[in-house]
């Protein structure tokens, strides 16, 4: 769905599961830090405002966008979190190297997602402008931070559903 089309802090409380208890980690890259560690801050008071305990809550962060997979991929493995969000920014330039960073991004956090049984959220934001990555973490299309939040409320609940009724 077009940004455009959907604040991305919108979403229906009521509708959102309740994190208490839950343990989330949020990785994030230094890399366009404006930008970052607005998302950052967005999630994590999402998460807070829909019951997860601050003290629940572990934030690292890493270089660069590219590095978000190192970064996700060692919290996934400690088996400590419930879910992992991944929170970068490429700004498109004049050279591939945004295309390169972008498919790298995605498939390496892809891979997780297959690979382990922790939810790994995609909070990169791909941009064109400085200002379209603005608008995105906390401008007039609100932030992509508090939608990664709720998507990971929404992932846990549903990965715990599924294994309580496995046992």
């Amino acid at each position: 769905m077009a940004t455009e089309l959907k604040n991305l802090s919108s979403y229906d409380p009521s509708k959102t599961p309740c994190g208490k208890g839950y343990k989330v980690g949020i990785v994030y890259a230094e890399w366009n830090e404006e930008i970052t560690h607005a998302l950052r801050d967005g999630a994590i008071k999402t998460l807070c405002d829909n019951g997860v305990n601050a003290e629940d809550i572990t934030v690292a962060s890493v270089p660069g966008s590219f590095e978000l997979i190192f970064g996700a991929s060692q919290m996934v493995k400690s088996g400590k979190y419930d879910a992992v969000i991944a929170i970068g920014c490429v700004i498109r330039g004049d050279t591939p190297h945004f295309d390169y960073i972008c498919e790298g991004v995605t498939a390496g956090l892809s891979k997780l997602n297959v690979e382990y049984d922790v939810p790994v959220i995609f909070g990169l934001i791909t941009t064109n402008t400085l200002l379209q990555a603005q608008e995105r973490s906390g401008g007039r299309l609100g932030n992509k931070g508090d939608e990664c939040a709720v998507t990971a409320l929404h992932m846990i609940a549903q990965f715990k559903h599924q294994q309580h009724e496995q046992q």
